[in-house]
């Protein structure tokens, strides 16, 4: 290491050989297992509750009543995009699941300012995918990484599905998804989702089987390559202003961050990261060993070498992404749309049948 290296390198507290065990509520990490934990929580309380909804519903009110759990809207992204497309066309908000486009937009939201931080900080199946991953490398030791001419095809899969999925929802004009959405397919879609789950068929217990094996050798395997809402959520966070950033002034080339980032993109190559496939986890961050070097931030002024007077922390990431998803959320109560105007005699009526029900 030469002596210009040896003058400007400094020890950053709470990295790797730092002095701040990992759970100090000043890394950024600590901050993000602590959302993701809270929101993994908060999602299963509500598939719990919504469970003992429909069984509720399914019995014509003999069981102990249980309300319906409104952050289920949060499950149903294609109606979310219908909604969108309703909205933009009408001016007005959809009779009905217009909570699921409210937390979508809040989501699209969270895309557009901080890069793609929905899918490593608040979603759960990116929580559950993340610790399949970490529990397979404990149990054989490392994972694998697909090579190159693999990997890139792999992660088109996920963008097919998306044009799929959009085509789906955006080719219906606003007459035809009221139509649909109000429809009894429509009403029950929630509950529809639940069945997937409740009734799994071989072909999904074998598909969620093989995923979760491919998970355990591949890191975050559905989110890299499956899943379309996190493409989607990607190419909005292409216009976000907040990304990670590299000193390449004060940067030793330890490559350290390109090693520890879960996504597997060569931060130890760029000055920003404009990938899509950042998810602002701001592992990096804390895996370089130099203060300074790295940050999730807005911009370093002209002369200033202290990117910390611009950078996001983990506590203040938190609060920007629970404030973004509650922000929505009042809104959607105080608009009166947080609940459908679905009369409970409805529900006690078609969710029985709802195995009959088709679209």
């Amino acid at each position: 290491m030469t002596e210009k290296v040896r003058t400007r390198w400094q020890r950053r507290p709470g990295t790797t050989g730092g002095k701040r065990p990992w759970n100090d509520w000043r890394n950024a990490s600590t901050w993000r297992k602590a959302t993701q934990l809270l929101l993994l929580a908060i999602n299963i309380y509500i598939g719990v509750t919504f469970y003992y909804w429909v069984r509720y519903c399914e019995s014509g009110g003999a069981t102990l009543f249980v309300p319906r759990p409104g952050g289920i809207e949060g499950w149903l992204p294609i109606a979310g995009l219908m909604n969108i497309r309703y909205t933009l066309e009408t001016g007005v908000l959809p009779p009905i699941h217009a909570a699921s486009m409210l937390l979508l937009v809040a989501f699209i939201v969270i895309s557009l300012l901080l890069k793609k931080s929905f899918c490593s900080w608040l979603c759960p199946v990116g929580t559950i995918s993340e610790l399949t991953g970490n529990l397979g490398k404990k149990g054989f030791g490392r994972q694998v990484t697909l090579p190159r001419w693999l990997d890139i095809p792999m992660r088109g899969l996920k963008y097919l599905l998306l044009s799929f999925f959009l085509y789906i929802a955006l080719s219906m004009p606003a007459t035809g998804i009221q139509y649909f959405l109000t429809s009894a397919y429509g009403i029950i879609i929630d509950v529809k989702m639940l069945a997937f789950f409740r009734h799994p068929g071989s072909v999904t217990l074998a598909s969620v089987a093989i995923l979760v094996v491919i998970s355990l050798f591949v890191h975050n395997a559905w989110c890299r390559y499956l899943c379309p809402y996190g493409a989607l959520l990607g190419l909005f966070s292409l216009l976000s202003p907040v990304k990670i950033r590299r000193n390449a002034d004060s940067c030793i080339d330890c490559g350290k961050c390109a090693k520890n980032c879960p996504s597997r993109i060569p931060v130890d190559k760029l000055i920003q990261v404009r990938t899509v496939e950042c998810t602002g986890c701001m592992t990096c961050v804390e895996s370089c060993p130099v203060a300074s070097t790295l940050t999730f931030s807005l911009h370093t002024p002209p002369g200033n070498t202290d990117k910390r007077q611009s950078a996001l922390s983990g506590m203040m990431m938190t609060v920007l992404l629970l404030g973004i998803v509650f922000a929505a959320v009042g809104f959607a109560v105080y608009a009166g749309v947080w609940e459908s105007p679905v009369p409970e005699n409805l529900y006690f009526r078609i969710i029985p049948q709802a195995g009959m029900i088709g679209h």
